[in-house]
């Protein structure tokens, strides 16, 4: 009784309260879990590799997949779309492969009510204060100062979605915040609708008493 069925593991959060390092941590701890790869109509950029950062297609053939229900949940975005084909995530999650989703709320409630919402845990990420969360935008060193200005208007708004989520984490210390990851991944694995190999099993315990009888 070993197979499971994986999960879709959403995580979000506005930009610096550790996301990125978090998810990286979380397939260090489990190389098993692999990353959603989006679909966008945007031209590849140098270095990019499709397949592998995107899959890249035209807007015809994006709009065919909305239309027929193939994408788990999509978005237009300075003037390209993007979004999640079902079909690998399907895959993935039948096989027992968990599956990480760096999306936001509005992607996370298009998940939530699809086909696999059932199988879907979300998890929300706060920073400990705004303060906190400016100096972690500037010790990246990535962003100019504008960029930073915009990222924090844009962090409220992500960060009043907090009640649409499973599970709602404060990252104050990363070492803590990742074992309760841990926790609530382990956990979730656990859910009944996770073990399809259950009902078999009990249907085996059944016979073997009624055998005994």
């Amino acid at each position: 009784m070993a197979h499971r069925r994986g999960l879709l593991i959403i995580l979000s959060s506005p930009s610096g309260a550790g996301k990125s390092t978090l998810a990286t941590r979380l397939r260090v701890w489990d190389p098993s879990i692999c990353f959603s790869v989006s679909a966008t109509t945007r031209p590849a950029r140098p270095g990019e590799t499709d397949g592998q950062h995107y899959r890249f297609t035209t807007e015809a053939a994006f709009k065919a997949m909305v239309a027929d229900g193939d994408m788990l949940e999509h978005a237009h975005v300075f003037g390209n779309f993007y979004g999640s084909p079902m079909a690998p995530v399907l895959s993935a999650i039948e096989a027992g492969q968990d599956v990480l989703f760096d999306i936001d709320w509005q992607g996370a409630q298009q998940i939530r009510n699809s086909a696999l919402g059932p199988h879907t845990l979300s998890i929300f990420l706060l920073p400990p204060s705004i303060a906190e969360l400016r100096r972690r935008l500037e010790g990246r060193g990535q962003d100019d100062a504008d960029t930073i200005a915009k990222r924090m208007r844009k962090s409220w708004d992500e960060i009043s979605r907090w009640d649409a989520y499973d599970f709602v984490l404060v990252n104050e210390d990363l070492d803590a915040t990742e074992a309760d990851l841990k926790t609530i991944i382990t956990a979730t694995r656990l859910r009944r609708i996770q073990q399809p190999d259950l009902t078999d099993h009990v249907r085996a315990l059944q016979a073997e008493f009624e055998d005994m009888s």
